[in-house]
């Protein structure tokens, strides 16, 4: 049986990941997962992103968040599980 069931997820990406194109990766990473939300940089460095979809899909791109693209260092990727109302139409960068 198919269900609806979407997970939000709020996830801060620390580490280098500003300057190393992280938000139009993970741009491209939410799109291939048919995810909805959005990212976009903080003033002190990190990457802030809300992922809404299946369940299973914001986890693979949550894993994906921990590698980053090529040039990234990752440091640590905290994600918070929430119950939003608000749905989104598409994903974008802020």
């Amino acid at each position: 049986m198919k269900t609806n069931a979407q997970a939000t997820a709020h996830v801060f990406i620390r580490g280098h990941v500003q300057g190393v194109s992280f938000r139009a990766n993970l741009w491209r990473e939410a799109k291939k997962h048919m995810l909805l939300g959005w990212v976009k940089n903080l003033k002190d460095g990190t990457v802030e992103a809300i992922l809404q979809g299946e369940p299973e899909k914001v986890n693979e791109v949550i894993k994906w968040c921990h590698i980053g693209p090529a040039a990234a260092k990752v440091e640590k990727v905290d994600v918070a599980y929430e119950s939003s109302q608000e749905r989104f139409t598409h994903f974008f960068i802020k």
